[in-house]
């Protein structure tokens, strides 16, 4: 992977442009809503858009990742990686916890395990609960919120 234009930024105005990438990972608009406004988003560049990700301060010391994607052709490449390490960076000494949730996925946990994340708790119930239609992954159909967390 060419890294000689890769690029992350802030974005701080018209976070909606980016709708389409931030339905990979949160698929209903008006939950999105309820934290994009009040988050930080910053997406990486390379040669066009390849991922973002939109954090929240949760008080008590926490900043969550409320939503990284990644388009779907560039998965697997390291660039979700490369944004969790500058998120961690970016907000070390501001933060001691840097904590996502995600739904008991054998695509997502992997993942945020390779990343250092440990499971924190769980959320029982959250999608079937708070979505209006049911969230498949990898065929399984996704329930609970799994918390994860690292030391930043």
């Amino acid at each position: 992977m060419a890294m000689e234009n890769m690029m992350i930024k802030e974005i701080t105005e018209n976070k909606k442009e980016y709708l389409n990438l931030l339905l990979l990972a949160d698929e209903q608009e008006d939950m999105i809503d309820r934290y994009l406004d009040r988050g930080r988003m910053y997406v990486l560049e390379d040669n066009g858009v390849k991922c973002e990700c939109v954090v929240t301060d949760e008080g008590n010391g926490i900043l969550e990742i409320k939503n990284i994607a990644t388009e779907p052709e560039f998965q697997g490449k390291g660039y979700a990686k490369m944004l969790i390490s500058f998120i961690a960076r970016e907000y070390s000494g501001r933060f001691e916890v840097l904590q996502v949730g995600t739904g008991d996925s054998p695509l997502t946990i992997p993942f945020y395990e390779k990343c250092g994340f440990v499971r924190s708790h769980i959320i029982p119930k959250f999608f079937t609960d708070n979505y209006d239609h049911p969230i498949f992954e990898c065929g399984i159909q996704l329930v609970d919120m799994v918390y994860l967390q690292k030391s930043i």
